[in-house]
């Protein structure tokens, strides 16, 4: 069984991810900030993203990195000021850049190592307001395909790239009957997507059975992305 590092653990996809690793027998790092959890067989730290000291399992080799933290702030452009561009850049590019350095010397020495990131269907498919997550985002995504060129043969690197997911980051887009049923509809599969469903495809490219696969972005996004 693998060590696995979960940046984000707690609430979530993230929390999806290390149950699912859990069950099937991984050694799980998982971090978190704000939220507490109850989940046991995990050793978890606590960490902050935007630290320069860079805090990581005290273990002989990684075999997967997940960076979880993002953000979802929708707002007309002309309100954003510039320095929440760099707020959300900081958390979500920085952030998973530093933790990748940090944990890189370990990966190297994991069985079959991956990296995965997470961006959001809102780079390939243009939504009014959503230029502050997508200008992040979009630099993960130009990141996924750098260190996938670098980090070949001996680590993966791939990103997943959701629509909304009921999670508790969406709570606010999802607070009505109505806000659930508007958002179901404008995807192909008519459903709201659940953190399980995008779970699924991190612990896939996590494991062995993804070993042919890196530098990919996977639309996980119930057909938004590509079917109309």
């Amino acid at each position: 069984m693998g060590n696995y590092f979960v940046i984000g653990g707690s609430s979530g996809i993230g929390k999806e991810i290390v149950s699912q690793l859990l069950a099937d027998g991984h050694m799980v790092y998982a971090t978190f900030n704000e939220n507490e959890t109850s989940m046991s067989g995990a050793e978890f730290s606590r960490l902050n993203v935007l630290e320069d000291d860079m805090q990581i399992p005290e273990v002989e080799s990684l075999d997967g990195l997940v960076y979880c933290p993002g953000s979802i702030n929708l707002k007309p452009f002309h309100r954003i000021k510039p320095e929440a561009f760099v707020d959300d850049f900081n958390l979500q590019v920085v952030g998973a850049i530093k933790v990748t350095q940090a944990a890189l010397t370990l990966l190297k020495k994991g069985t079959n190592p991956s990296i995965v990131l997470f961006s959001t269907v809102a780079v390939q498919f243009g939504f009014p307001f959503h230029s502050q997550v997508a200008a992040s985002k979009g630099a993960l995504e130009g990141l996924t395909r750098a260190l996938a060129a670098e980090f070949a043969p001996t680590i993966r690197v791939n990103c997943i790239a959701p629509s909304i997911t009921d999670t508790p980051l969406a709570e606010r887009l999802l607070s009505s009957d109505e806000k659930r049923e508007a958002n179901a509809q404008r995807h192909p599969l008519k459903e709201i997507g659940n953190p399980d469903d995008i779970a699924h495809t991190a612990t896939f490219l996590l494991s062995p059975k993804a070993k042919w696969i890196t530098g990919q972005i996977l639309h996980v996004d119930g057909g938004m992305s590509s079917i109309k």
